[in-house]
């Protein structure tokens, strides 16, 4: 049963809009903590509790988006996520190009980790990309991700709600299998972090990236073999398991000792994009969600342009379109864990 507690949370600024609802910068006054709170209308709300009842998950992991809590009136539900605030590895990698070898190996050990966990619960994400993987604020140092939006995930075994042989995923990035519409199998989730980690090495999207055959990727090194493995067309071919991938990552010995990709001319970098937006351009009275809040329309613009070397002064720009995507994906991740909190 929702307890209504409609005075939790202290609703600060609109940072995203979208068909399932409108995300804030919020203050949770029972935790203490600024959150993204996102507000569902009592209609959206019913449909969208329907769906984590049937698909919600009990996945708390350093490198899985998880649920803070939720609060409710006759009109509204306001559910929070905390502030995942360094954009997302399409933001990365829009605004930097290809990645060095030895940071990606990371962000594949990372996205290896959570995966390990989300399919020890039975649950296959089946929608993994660069926009679905959300980043905290490192700067140059070790990256630390965190994998979002559970929008289509699924409980091995279990009914699902599309139907069979319907297939659900990003093209490109989905398991030829998930494409004809087979069942969900973790090894599809292995086939997206493949096709992800070589993306984002060559700064390509997948209808673009070199072919299989050797010498494909020049200067990719000894990842790229790895990275292949783990998107061969043959599930069978592929690892048994992430948990599997990781140790093969180590025995291969491609993960480095620290982060040098620092001594780089251009390191990557994830910045805080969150700060300024945390200061409101014209300060006003706080808001709480009411019967008389407008609809949403679904605003999310085209990714940013790369900078130049003033940074982060020139990325301070792409503040708004960064948040709106950020805060949308991580919403809908938030979402489908909040059974966690209910079971």
């Amino acid at each position: 049963m929702v307890e209504a507690v409609p005075s939790r949370y202290e609703l600060r600024r609109v940072i995203a809009e979208g068909g399932m609802g409108t995300v804030w910068l919020a203050r949770d006054h029972k935790l203490g903590v600024d959150v993204a709170a996102k507000v569902l209308r009592g209609s959206e709300a019913s449909a969208v509790l329907r769906f984590v009842r049937e698909q919600g998950l009990r996945v708390h992991h350093r490198h899985v988006v998880s649920p803070q809590g939720w609060s409710a009136d006759d009109d509204h539900v306001v559910m929070s996520m905390p502030l995942v605030r360094g954009g997302s590895l399409q933001t990365l990698s829009r605004d930097h190009g290809p990645l060095p070898e030895p940071y990606v190996a990371v962000l594949v050990d990372q996205l290896l980790d959570g995966l390990a966990e989300i399919h020890r619960h039975g649950v296959v994400h089946r929608d993994l990309k660069p926009a679905n993987v959300l980043l905290e604020p490192t700067g140059t140092g070790w990256p630390c991700v965190r994998i979002g939006d559970f929008g289509i995930a699924a409980v091995v075994g279990e009914p699902r709600c599309t139907v069979v042989g319907q297939s659900l995923g990003t093209l490109g990035f989905m398991a030829p299998e998930q494409a004809r519409g087979a069942e969900p199998d973790p090894r599809q989730d292995l086939f997206a972090v493949g096709v992800l980690g070589r993306c984002l090495l060559t700064g390509l999207p997948p209808g673009q990236l070199p072919g299989d055959q050797p010498g494909a990727a020049p200067g990719a090194g000894g990842l790229w073999p790895f990275l292949q493995w783990l998107s061969s067309d043959d599930p069978a071919r592929r690892p048994s398991s992430a948990a599997d991938a990781r140790e093969e990552l180590r025995r291969r010995r491609l993960l480095p000792a620290g982060p040098v990709w620092q001594q780089w001319p251009d390191p990557p970098e994830v910045f805080d994009q969150v700060a300024e937006l945390e200061e409101p351009d014209d300060p006003g009275p706080t808001q709480h969600p009411d019967a008389t809040q407008p609809g949403v329309v679904d605003q999310r613009p085209a990714g940013p342009t790369p900078p130049d070397q003033g940074r982060p002064a020139v990325r301070r720009q792409l503040l708004r379109g960064v948040m709106v995507v950020s805060f949308v994906l991580a919403g809908l991740s938030a979402v489908l864990l909040l059974l966690a909190l209910l079971r």
